[in-house]
């Protein structure tokens, strides 16, 4: 969570900067004799187009349009600056700011359809483990209600049950904090309709097990998971399971019960009395513990969490700071082949300039 308590203070900061930035910066398309009022007429200009994203949506997302819009004008600007000095006079015309606008709409609207698009992203992993051939639908972080409701992951479900799996992974936060249990219930019965030769397994996230609890979204985690269960979705904490006597499927709890009073195997109790012959599926929400299970010698490993990083250029830092053992995509360390996605959603941000909606398709094959 570090990565985002950080963006919320860069978010503040520039929340203010950026709005009196991009007032006086607007101000040059009027033409005021007086320019006190010019510049006044640019601000508030600016703050009710901003009122006006707040409305449709929230501050938080507001905030994110206000700060790139503000990074492109300043490139925007300093581009025009550039030229001003290689031409000799100025522009007749604010050619910067008309750039500046189009750029952040253009890019704003791109962020906004890589995040409520959803992709197929396929992987290949082959290994000399006897096992048929096995296709996995993975996806996580649907955070219901933040870029669809229960009945538009319906389509998601449609697209997702046309690659064929032979089995399907939900690798943690498939609800929010602020989900209703109304979409909870239309999100599960979607999900009932994807069907696969053995089925639909889950792990927690850390935002399924909500801390507001029953108060805030109308279901506790109690009742989150027998509702999972009613609809014939296996959850898996911190257990394994043999499936086809071909592989192993072992579901982790999430990181995150260390720091609400659980507790957490560690990676090699799990895996202690198992068949090593067999091929071993970890199912582990967050990516952070690649230590462990590349010693245990498990063969794959699924998570999301990350988002892909969800926002440019933190995708790039949150990789380069190591807040997680990986970002996106994937890995592999030692024999252990190791995938992060990005998501089908969002927690809040409505935006990926960084990466974009996905869920995997992986494809395990006998390279013998």
């Amino acid at each position: 969570m570090r990565i985002w308590h950080i963006l919320e203070i860069l978010m503040a900061f520039s929340g203010v900067c950026g709005t009196l930035y991009l007032g006086f910066r607007f101000s040059d398309f009027f033409n005021f004799k007086n320019k006190i009022w010019q510049k006044i007429a640019g601000v508030v200009s600016v703050i009710a187009v901003l009122g006006l994203l707040v409305w449709q949506i929230n501050f938080m997302n507001t905030v994110i349009c206000l700060v790139y819009t503000t990074a492109i004008w300043l490139i925007c600007d300093f581009i025009n600056f550039i030229a001003v000095k290689i031409r000799g006079t100025e522009f007749k015309r604010y050619y910067s700011g008309m750039a500046a606008v189009a750029i952040s709409v253009i890019y704003l609207v791109n962020g906004w359809y890589q995040a409520h698009h959803v992709w197929a992203t396929p992987y290949e992993i082959t290994t000399s483990k006897k096992i048929e051939d096995l296709r996995i639908i993975q996806f996580a972080d649907s955070h219901i209600g933040t870029t669809f409701n229960g009945q538009g992951f319906q389509k998601h479900v449609a697209k997702m049950q046309s690659y064929k799996p032979d089995i399907v992974v939900i690798t943690g936060d498939f609800v929010d904090n602020g989900t209703s249990k109304e979409d909870f219930i239309k999100t599960l019965e979607a999900l009932s309709l994807l069907k696969s030769r053995f089925g639909t397994y889950f792990v927690l996230g850390n935002h399924d097990k909500s801390s507001n609890g029953k108060a805030f979204r109308g279901f506790d985690n109690e009742e989150m998971i027998k509702e999972l269960q009613k609809y014939g979705i296996k959850v898996l904490q911190d257990e394994a399971v043999l499936i086809n006597n071909q592989f192993y499927l072992i579901g982790r709890k999430d990181a995150s019960e260390s720091v609400r009073g659980g507790h957490r195997k560690p990676m090699s109790e799990i895996v202690n009395d198992l068949d090593t012959s067999k091929y071993m599926i970890v199912l582990d929400h967050q990516p952070t513990d690649y230590e462990n299970q590349t010693a245990s010698k498990v063969d794959l490993v699924l998570s999301g969490h990350t988002h892909g990083g969800q926002l440019f250029p933190l995708n790039g830092i949150s990789k380069w700071l190591k807040i997680n053992d990986n970002v996106y995509g994937y890995e592999r360390y030692g024999q252990t082949d190791f995938i992060v996605t990005s998501g089908i959603s969002d927690w809040e941000v409505k935006f990926k300039t960084g990466c974009k909606s996905e869920f995997t398709v992986i494809d395990i094959k006998n390279k013998l």
